[in-house]
Parts: structure tokens; sequence; C-alpha cells
């Protein structure tokens, strides 16, 4: 039988999550988060909303995102959203949440799907208007929406003033972070 040594890489491809400083902005690659997307089943709202809210799992209205205990949560449509939680407790989050939720809610496993970049500056408006048509300057901490950043389908989450994460295909990861970087610079 082969002797396979896989070690996992990040969406960047590197063994350790890659980081960037360019003046004031900070960009830095995040692993350490497991994603579940949450919907609710035809009819089944309420029941969805009353269990997350039993299971400590907030569930942001429209255009929102909330932390809660151990999970976050971002609104993704109509009874729909991106759940998180830590990686090192819940890498099969779906496993985690599917005894909670049982028949209400579809849960499908979305960690390896997407990368996600946190970045950090004082003036975080003056690099996002360059690349995508979230008004940073109208939203504060606990806003989320999705956007098109350099042709992605993109999901920007406001965590805290001066602190907010992109999260892009997987696949276009290196994509997503050259174009973080080319805004960054332009803007400062």
């Amino acid at each position: 039988m082969a002797d396979h040594r896989l070690h996992p890489i990040t969406p960047l491809g590197h063994d350790t999550p890659h980081s960037v400083t360019i003046g004031p902005v900070t960009i830095t690659e995040v692993t350490d988060t497991a994603l579940a997307s949450l919907a609710a089943r035809l009819g089944e709202g309420k029941a969805v909303a009353d269990i997350a809210d039993t299971a400590g799992i907030p569930l942001p209205g429209s255009g929102h995102a909330a932390q809660g205990a151990t999970f976050a949560a971002f609104w993704l449509s109509p009874d729909m959203w991106m759940v998180e939680a830590p990686f090192a407790t819940h890498e099969d989050i779906v496993a985690i949440l599917k005894p909670h939720f049982g028949e209400t809610a579809s849960l499908t496993e979305q960690t390896d799907a997407w990368a996600r970049f946190d970045v950090t500056a004082p003036d975080l408006p003056a690099m996002f208007e360059r690349l995508c048509n979230f008004d940073l300057r109208a939203h504060g901490p606990g806003a989320a929406t999705r956007t098109v950043i350099e042709h992605l389908g993109c999901y920007v989450v406001i965590r805290a003033p001066g602190h907010l994460s992109v999260l892009g295909p997987r696949s276009s990861a290196a994509s997503l972070f050259h174009a973080l970087e080319t805004a960054a610079r332009s803007a400062f």
C-alpha cells in the first residue's frame, strides 16, 4: 500500500496563512474558520430561527452579520445564512449543526469552497471604493453584502471599525489577493 503524506495548504498554496502589509493596510489569509451554508426549508423559517437561538447561532437580517459566543453568521438571502465557527473545534461543521436542525434546514459544507482575507486599516473606504460598489462609509460593523471584486462574486463582512473580511472563491484566491494588494497600493 502506498504511503501518502498529504498536508493541507492554504488557498494561496502556502503551508501557513500568508499576510502582507502595505502602508497602513494589512491583508491576512484566514484559514481557522469553518463555514457552512444554512438554508431553512420551505415553511420552516420560524423553526430554524428558534433552533438557532437555542443553539447560540445568530441569524442576522438582510445585509448584516452577527457574532455569538461560538458561532457567527452573515445573511445570504431570505432564510439563508453562512455560519462560521472555529475550525479547530468545528472542522466538520455540518455534522455538528445537523443534529440541531434535523429536517428543518439544509446544510452544506463551505469551508474549502471559499478563501477568506481579513483586511485592516484605519481608512478602508479609500481602498474599497477602488474594488467594489459596497459603500463602506455608509455601513458600519455588522454590515455584510455580496458584491463583485475583479469579476469575482465575493462577500464583504465588516467585523469592526477598520477590520473587514472578504470571502471569495477558493479557486480564484490568488486573483482576489492580487486585487486587494493592488487596491491597497493604489489607495495608500
